[in-house]
C-alpha cells in the first residue's frame, strides 16, 4: 500500500461557516402552502418548519462532526485525471484485521455522499469464519463531500471511473471488487467495462437500471411482448414495481430534467439558501426510501455535508448534465445495461451473472437504510460457495 501523498483528514468546519449558516436560517423566508397539500405539491411546509427550527435551536453540528470523525477513518490524496489535471480526493479507508480480506470500492451517488457507508463499513470489515471480510474504500466523488471538483467541461462517467480506479491502485489494491448504487451503479459499471477483468474483478449493484426490453435481448423482449397473456403475465410484485416506476416518471423525475439541462441555474439556490438545499434533498430522502424513519439529526447531518462541501452543492449535480450530454451525442441510452460485462455482476438478466437477490424491504439508499441486508448479499456473493468467491487473487475474504 502506498501512503505517499496520502493525508489524514478530519472534518472541521470553521466557526465562520457555522455563524453564516445561523444568520441565513434566521433570515429565511418560507413559502405559503395550499390547504391539504400534503406531499402532492412537494415537501410539506410543516416538515420544513420543523427541520429549520431544529437546525436553528437544537441541531449540534459539532457533535455530528465529531461522531463522523470518530467512526470513519478519512484521508485525502491527489489523483491525476487525463485531460483534467489533478484533483484532491477525499475518501474513507478502513482495513479488516482478516489477512485475506477482499478490497472493496464503495461508490455513492446523488444525493448521497461518503456518509452512506457509515453503517455498512463495520459489518463489512467484521472478521468471522462464517463469512468473508472486506477492506473498504468509500470515495467522495469529485465535486462531492470534501473532494475537489473539476473546473473543465466534459467530466463524465468515464472520468469518475478513472479517479476511483486510480485511487484503488495507489492504495495498493491491484485487484478489487466494487459496490455502487445510483451514480455509483453507473460508475462501477464503467469501471468493470474499462478496468475489468484485470483489475476490477467483480461488481455488485443494489440499483440496477434499464430501459424497456428491446429485440437486442430477444428472450427478455419476448417475455415483455407476451405479458398480456394470463399464464405469462407479470406477477403482483413485478406489476407493483412497474406502477411505481410509472409514477416516478410522472411525478418524481422533474429533478433529473432540471439537473441534466440547467444545473447552474438551479445551483444558485442550492449554494445560497440552506433551506432551499434542505428542501431539494429532503424530498428525495423521504420519497426514495422504503418507509425509513429519518430523525431530524440524520437529515440535517446529511444536508450539512452538502452545505459544507468543499466545492459546494452545485458541483454535485453537474454529473447529470455532462453524462446525459455524452449519452445524447452517442445515441445511447444512459441507463441501458446494453454492454458486455467483463466481470461477474450481482444483478439479473446480464452476462456473467453470478448472484441476484430480491428483498421485501429497502429503498434507494440501501447501504444506509438496510446495511445488514446489503452486507448479507455481499457476503453471499463473495463468500464460500458464492458465485464470486475467490475472484481476487490470494484475497478470498478469510484468514489463511
Amino acid at each position: 500500500m502506498s501512503f505517499q501523498g496520502q493525508a489524514p483528514f478530519v472534518i472541521a468546519i470553521s466557526d465562520e461557516h457555522l455563524s453564516l449558516l445561523s444568520k441565513k436560517l434566521a433570515l429565511a423566508t418560507l413559502p405559503d402552502e395550499i390547504d391539504g397539500a400534503s406531499w402532492d405539491y412537494g415537501v410539506p411546509l410543516a416538515d420544513i418548519k420543523r427541520l429549520v427550527h431544529h437546525w436553528k435551536n437544537g441541531f449540534d453540528w459539532r457533535k455530528q462532526e465529531a461522531a463522523l470523525n470518530a467512526e470513519l477513518p478519512q484521508f485525502t490524496r491527489d489523483i491525476d485525471v487525463e485531460g483534467y489535471g489533478t484533483l484532491n480526493i477525499h475518501y474513507v479507508h478502513k482495513k479488516s484485521e482478516v489477512t485475506g480480506a477482499i478490497p472493496l470500492l464503495f461508490v455513492h451517488g446523488w444525493p448521497g455522499s461518503f456518509i452512506e457507508v457509515r453503517k455498512l463499513l463495520p459489518l463489512l470489515i467484521e472478521a468471522s469464519p462464517d463469512h468473508p471480510s472486506f477492506h473498504v474504500v468509500a470515495i467522495s466523488l469529485p465535486g462531492y463531500g470534501f473532494s475537489s471538483a473539476p473546473s473543465k467541461k466534459g467530466f463524465e462517467i468515464t472520468q469518475y471511473a478513472e479517479v476511483a480506479h486510480k485511487l484503488m491502485l495507489v492504495l495498493g489494491y491491484d485487484e478489487y471488487v466494487t459496490q455502487g448504487g445510483d451514480w455509483g451503479y453507473m460508475i462501477t459499471r464503467k469501471i468493470s467495462e474499462l478496468y475489468g477483468p484485470k483489475y476490477s474483478k467483480a461488481w455488485h449493484t443494489n440499483c440496477p437500471v434499464s430501459g424497456p426490453p428491446t429485440t437486442s435481448r430477444p428472450l427478455v423482449w419476448l417475455r415483455y411482448a407476451l405479458s398480456g397473456f394470463p399464464l405469462l403475465s407479470y406477477n403482483k410484485r413485478e406489476k407493483t414495481g412497474l406502477e411505481r416506476s410509472a409514477w416516478f416518471q410522472r411525478q418524481g423525475f422533474g429533478y433529473f430534467a432540471e439537473q441534466s439541462t440547467r444545473p447552474q441555474t438551479l445551483g444558485y439556490g442550492l449554494a445560497d439558501s440552506p433551506v432551499g438545499l434542505l428542501a431539494w434533498i429532503y424530498e428525495k430522502l423521504v420519497e426514495w426510501t422504503d418507509g425509513y424513519k429519518w430523525n431530524d439529526d440524520e437529515v440535517l447531518t446529511w444536508i450539512s455535508i452538502y452545505l459544507f462541501s468543499r466545492a459546494g452543492a452545485t458541483a454535485s449535480i453537474r454529473i447529470y448534465y455532462e453524462s446525459l450530454k455524452v449519452a445524447n451525442a452517442s445515441g445511447k441510452d444512459l441507463f441501458s445495461l446494453a454492454m458486455h460485462n467483463k466481470v461477474p455482476v450481482g444483478w439479473t438478466h446480464v452476462p456473467n451473472l453470478v448472484f441476484e437477490a430480491e428483498h421485501e424491504e429497502g429503498g434507494h439508499f440501501a447501504a444506509y437504510e438496510k446495511p445488514e441486508i446489503l452486507a448479507g448479499d455481499l457476503r453471499k456473493m463473495f463468500g464460500k460457495g458464492g458465485g464470486a468467491f475467490g475472484v481476487v487473487k490470494d484475497k478470498n475474504g478469510y484468514d489463511a
